[in-house]
């Protein structure tokens, strides 16, 4: 069985750049701007960890805590599933 592999351009975690991205991990959900992205890692400022997400239809987090960083990383190899969801 032969498997084609393309590769698309700006799609995936670099298609969200400059966007609040959610990042839902082994753990922990982080969110935050999505400000770069590498090989290994992505680069999020204004970054929280989410404890609690109470109802998804809440434009809230219910217990989201601000990491107090300039800049937060996460191993894209910690990373399940990810998306923006305009959740502050």
């Amino acid at each position: 069985m032969k498997v084609v592999v393309s590769e698309v351009q700006d799609e995936g975690l670099e298609a969200l750049l400059g966007q609040n991205v959610t990042f839902w991990c082994g753990v922990y959900i982080y969110t935050g701007k999505l400000v770069g992205v590498n090989g290994s890692c992505v680069k999020l400022t204004g970054a929280k960890v989410v404890y609690e997400t109470g109802p998804f239809t809440d434009k809230r987090w219910k217990d989201a805590q601000d990491l107090g960083a300039e800049a937060w990383y996460v191993q894209t190899a910690a990373i399940e599933s990810f998306g923006v969801m305009n959740k502050t």
